[in-house]
């Protein structure tokens, strides 16, 4: 005696090919939407802002102990920016920029933030990136530090100096203007 079995899972096989390719349109088309929805889902989650982690908290902390910023208790930074290597706080009082390097930054970086910080409040479509690159030496030799900039090291920035420079970039001429092009093509930000 034979057993049917085989021929049984034989037809049951044959069934699900012929289902398959009677299907296969719907079956590639539901394939497709659940990649774009997990590359959908992927990026979102990229974007993201990250968890705060311990150590990112204790950085907070510190910095908010010597009243640079002020932080709630899942050690969010409030009214200001940290940034995670080894703090860098942007803060702004009624007269000032005060800015904080981070780890590779120098004074320049920080006059260039603080410029950002002073156009984002007074906006002024004029500026070129060669301006831009006048006003940040300029406030970096205003307020540069003879020993140089280390983590944490922290530079004012009056308002009235970042409105000075803006003030005196304009009246560079054309021959600056384009001398400083050669410098404003390396910094992408100011684009």
């Amino acid at each position: 005696m034979e057993e049917q079995k085989p021929v049984e899972t034989n037809e049951d096989e044959l069934n699900v090919q012929q289902w398959i390719q009677d299907n296969l349109r719907v079956i590639i088309s539901i394939v497709i939407v659940l990649v774009i929805a997990g590359g959908i889902y992927s990026y979102s989650k990229r974007t993201e802002v990250p968890a705060v982690s311990e150590d990112q908290k204790q950085i907070t902390e510190e910095v908010a102990d010597k009243g640079i910023i002020s932080s709630d208790e899942e050690g969010t930074a409030t009214a200001t920016t940290a940034i995670t290597e080894k703090v860098a706080v942007s803060q702004e009082t009624e007269t000032s920029f005060i800015e904080s390097a981070a780890k590779g930054e120098g004074s320049t970086h920080l006059a260039r933030r603080a410029l950002a910080n002073y156009l984002e409040k007074n906006p002024d479509t004029s500026l070129t990136p060669e301006h831009k690159i006048y006003i940040e030496d300029y406030l970096r030799k205003k307020v540069g530090k003879s020993s140089g900039v280390k983590i944490g090291t922290s530079l004012e920035f009056s308002k009235d100096m970042v409105q000075e420079a803006i003030t005196k970039s304009k009246t560079l001429n054309d021959k600056q203007l384009q001398n400083l092009h050669k410098y404003s093509v390396r910094v992408p930000s100011l684009n």
